[in-house]
């Protein structure tokens, strides 16, 4: 379930932060209060993660999801530069995520 709840923590990282673009510097009211509930249920979803798993690999997961699950949709909604470099940062980061969750417990 840990791992569930470290999902959720990372794709409501993502929401809160393309929410945070929206929110033209929070001059506009509905795309900063989803940004704040986002925000919210991340840190409370990474919480629950971290009752079981490792500080270092729950908070590594989570910003990683973020960076990269933000990275995308810049790219994808936002219109965002996918220069070979950038994929390829992404990629690596994506990498360690994956080495990171199979030398971990649980």
């Amino acid at each position: 379930m840990a791992w569930i709840y470290l999902v959720t923590a990372g794709v409501l990282e993502v929401v809160w932060a393309f929410a945070m673009k929206q929110s033209d510097g929070f001059t506009r009211l509905w795309p900063s209060a989803i940004m704040a509930v986002a925000m919210a249920g991340s840190v409370g979803f990474l919480a629950l993660a971290m009752r079981t798993l490792p500080l270092g690999t729950a908070y590594t997961i989570w910003t990683g999801i973020g960076a990269v699950g933000a990275f995308l949709v810049g790219i994808a909604v936002l219109g965002e530069q996918a220069s070979v470099s950038r994929i390829l940062a992404a990629g690596l980061i994506g990498s360690g995520l994956v080495l990171m969750k199979l030398s971990s417990p649980g």
